[in-house]
């Protein structure tokens, strides 16, 4: 069975038998330079920073995979109450941690 991961306090259709503790998933990555300098023109110009926000959707996918291996490596099945964090590390750096409440759920 894949790891279950909910925002929610509750799995529906789960009963939960064990509470495992927090897990996090974190990752820091350097920005790309092709994406700082087409921000940079956006920034005159307006709209989208698409090459920025595909990078963070590929940061926070990178946080979310380390989620799930820390679920598993403590035996957990699901994740509860899952969050994202992030913020700027240094100068082009930004973080990301997903993190949550490891869980062992059974259908109901």
């Amino acid at each position: 069975m894949a790891v279950i991961v909910v925002t929610t306090n509750e799995l529906p259709g789960y009963r939960v038998d064990t509470v495992l503790g927090e897990v996090t998933g974190l990752t820091v990555r350097a920005r790309n330079i092709g994406a700082q300098l087409g921000a940079g023109m956006k920034s005159v110009f307006g709209g989208e920073l698409k090459g920025l926000t595909k990078q963070l959707q590929q940061t926070r996918d990178e946080a979310m995979a380390r989620l799930v291996e820390a679920t598993e490596a403590k035996g957990g099945n699901a994740v509860l109450c899952m969050r994202f964090d992030g913020s700027e590390v240094g100068n082009g750096y930004q973080e990301v941690v997903a993190y949550g409440t490891a869980v062992v759920v059974s259908p109901l």
